[in-house]
């Protein structure tokens, strides 16, 4: 079971969160759970809300640089690639437009 995180970002947005699954839209495999604060469209994906992201791809908090993209383990999709978002000094994987699909987890 995971817990969701409460802190001033799930704050800022309206104070409710939902998790999803993330699946890559080509081939339709499972990515990732995720922690979606807020409303509106998923756009990016915080590095400190991503749960159970596959062990093959890691992220690397210190240099945003050496952080590779998301890629798809099953089709070798590129779905996102790794930047810092400057509003909130927060490392995210911005997604490419139409390349995941997000399903509620209940």
């Amino acid at each position: 079971m995971y817990k969701l995180k409460k802190d001033k970002f799930k704050s800022a947005r309206g104070g409710y969160s939902r998790l999803y699954e993330i699946y890559c839209r080509k081939c339709e495999t499972r990515i990732l759970t995720y922690q979606k604060d807020g409303p509106g469209s998923l756009r990016r994906l915080y590095f400190d809300r991503i749960n159970d992201l596959d062990p093959s791809v890691q992220f690397l908090e210190g240099n945003i640089k050496d952080t590779p993209s998301l890629i798809c383990k099953n089709c070798n999709e590129i779905l996102g690639n790794p930047y810092i978002y400057v509003k909130e000094k927060r490392g995210a994987f911005r997604i490419h437009q139409n390349a995941v699909v997000k399903k509620l987890k209940k």
